[in-house]
């Protein structure tokens, strides 16, 4: 698996629904990006200002918002993943 660095997280972004309430298919290219996804591995976190490193908010297994062109996309061993840095992270979802 992939281990991130610093402040990252790796998500495994959530797959949209394919159509609307109405019933109709959606293009691909007419789908909004996914902003939710599952916390499949984080980092340790960052150093503070005295060489302390402050631990991240969120754990593996979490749920998250994240904003919507945040990250980078990635692919590792057939699966596709975004690693995106904890500050771009909007919330955690119960």
């Amino acid at each position: 698996m992939l281990k991130p660095l610093g402040d990252r997280v790796i998500v495994a972004v959530a797959d949209e629904e394919e159509k609307t309430v109405g019933g109709i298919v959606l293009a691909s290219n007419a789908k909004e990006k996914p902003t939710t996804g599952k916390v499949v591995a984080a980092g340790p976190g960052v150093a503070n200002h005295h060489g302390d490193v402050q631990p991240l908010t969120v754990k593996v297994d979490d749920t998250v918002m994240f904003d919507k062109y945040a990250g980078t996309n990635v692919s590792y061993e057939g699966n596709d993943y975004l690693v995106l840095h904890e500050k771009d992270l909007i919330a955690i979802v119960d």
